[in-house]
């Protein structure tokens, strides 16, 4: 049956919701055959390649959404490290770091609702730098955007924006209420427009049913993300999702084999909590994702990125990178 699904996608067709609800259900002992199907579509679109992306935290904490599962947000009572935005030169120097990891996008990121003019100026400046000196895409997530501030990160080099629509629209509002579903489609759409490439995805575990896993695979397919991260929460302390521990590693596979079968020719990234709700099954999940992060998240800290190197190699997949000499372990 499930390579069935796999020749169903790839001749380009559309699984519908009884077939995605059987993904996510499937029995344990059908887990490989599951993934190997996932594979074949893995497989057509991107090979044996991994791509690697890193994250800068630009700026930590101080902001005033709402969001339940992020140790920034204004309710959250967690012990980080909280910083104004970072000076130009430490974010170039970051990008030289991602450079040696052999990262071919480098993630700009800071908290907040969206960018002041101040810090869109800090990142443009910064992103013209890094284009003159390292040969990597850039990535830009610094929260809603309107379409001049789009505008000016395309200018400036960006490749990517990426504005996680996290859950569905029918659970947002048990999410965070300081903005709406409507918020985020909206920067994803003034990104698209303004010919930046969409970068948008989810966050599994918080609450949600199966039937929000499926809408938030069919909603990033009908917003046309080209790089699609799927998270799984990392529930930290203080937060409102505190305490909350609803994903198995088997589980965390499933959702990832539905993601490739409906997002057959996107970038499906493993992204937050992937070690510690993968755990020692983090390998399998490059069989249906083509990409990783590398490094640590923005509030979490990753494995080391030797780690990650090894992985791919044992695994016997090739890093895809253009400066993939330089890499350094």
């Amino acid at each position: 049956m499930w390579l069935e699904l796999a020749t169903k996608v790839l001749r380009g067709e559309e699984i519908n919701d009884q077939e995605a609800i059987r993904v996510l259900n499937c029995p344990e002992d059908e887990l490989l055959d599951l993934l190997h199907s996932a594979y074949q579509v893995r497989k057509k679109y991107y090979g044996n390649k991994v791509k690697l992306n890193m994250i800068i935290n630009t700026k930590s904490g101080f902001c005033p959404e709402n969001c339940g599962y992020c140790a920034q947000s204004r309710d959250s009572s967690a012990p980080i490290q909280k910083y104004r935005m970072m000076d130009k030169e430490t974010i170039v120097e970051g990008a030289e770091k991602a450079y040696r990891m052999g990262s071919g996008t480098y993630c700009i990121v800071a908290s907040g609702r969206g960018p002041s003019n101040r810090e869109l100026d800090i990142v443009t400046s910064a992103v013209r730098e890094i284009k003159q000196d390292y040969d990597m895409r850039i990535c830009a997530c610094l929260g809603l955007l309107r379409e001049e501030q789009a505008v000016q990160l395309k200018e400036a080099g960006v490749d990517r924006y990426n504005h996680n629509i996290n859950t569905s629209l029918r659970h947002h509002d048990q999410i965070t209420t300081s903005h709406t579903y409507h918020d985020r489609v909206g920067t994803v759409n003034n990104a698209k427009e303004a010919g930046l490439s969409p970068c948008s995805g989810v966050i599994v575990g918080m609450r949600e049913t199966q039937q929000d896993v499926i809408q938030m695979a069919r909603a990033l397919k009908a917003m046309d993300a080209d790089s699609i991260p799927v998270n799984f929460l990392h529930a930290i302390d203080g937060t409102a999702l505190e305490g909350t521990d609803e994903l198995s590693p088997s589980y965390c596979l499933k959702v990832l084999c539905l993601f490739r079968l409906i997002n057959p020719t996107k970038e499906i990234r493993v992204s937050g909590g992937r070690e510690v709700n993968l755990r020692s099954l983090q390998p399998l999940s490059l069989y249906p994702a083509n990409s990783i992060f590398v490094g640590d998240y923005l509030t979490t800290d990753g494995q080391e990125s030797t780690e990650d190197h090894q992985m791919i190699k044992d695994l016997g997949f090739e890093i895809d990178v253009v400066n993939e000499d330089k890499i350094t372990m």
